[in-house]
């Protein structure tokens, strides 16, 4: 399935996956710029020989980049106003060279009031399989009714 604008309830269906979100390569410079934009200046998350000292391989993401790449692909699928609800797990740990890619599937259609719900169980997986965040989401979607 294409997605050009946000999907409507009509679209969807229970077991539906929405399209997912592949990030070809994590790199130090995402994980600095994430640490601008949030303000988290962790050294872990940009610099090697704090990593390092520190027991890790090298520096490693900020968990709420994974989260947010997930929410980048919620909105995608959904529009940037949608998410009602939006609950993750963080599991493992990114890396610089990691592939990951966002995945989501609807398990729950609803109408509450005037607003039309659609559930989805959210997966961001690294290029190994693993899951890295997993989570659950809410949003409301138009109808065409």
């Amino acid at each position: 399935m294409t997605v050009t604008t946000p999907l409507t309830f009509e679209d969807l269906s229970v077991g539906d996956e929405l399209p997912p979100l592949a990030v070809d390569e994590l790199t130090r410079t995402d994980f600095v710029r994430y640490a601008g934009a949030s303000g988290d200046f962790n050294p872990m998350h940009h610099d090697d020989t704090k990593a390092t000292a520190a027991g890790f391989p090298s520096v490693f993401g900020h968990g709420m980049l994974t989260m947010g790449l997930l929410a980048r692909s919620l909105k995608d699928a959904f529009g940037p106003t949608a998410l009602r609800r939006f609950q993750v797990r963080f599991s493992r740990q990114v890396w610089p060279g990691d592939a990951l890619t966002c995945r989501s599937v609807v398990t729950g259609l609803r109408v509450e009031g005037d607003e039309h719900l659609v559930d989805v169980d959210c997966t961001v997986e690294n290029q190994k399989g693993e899951k890295v965040v997993s989570g659950v989401a809410t949003a409301v979607v138009a109808s065409r009714d």
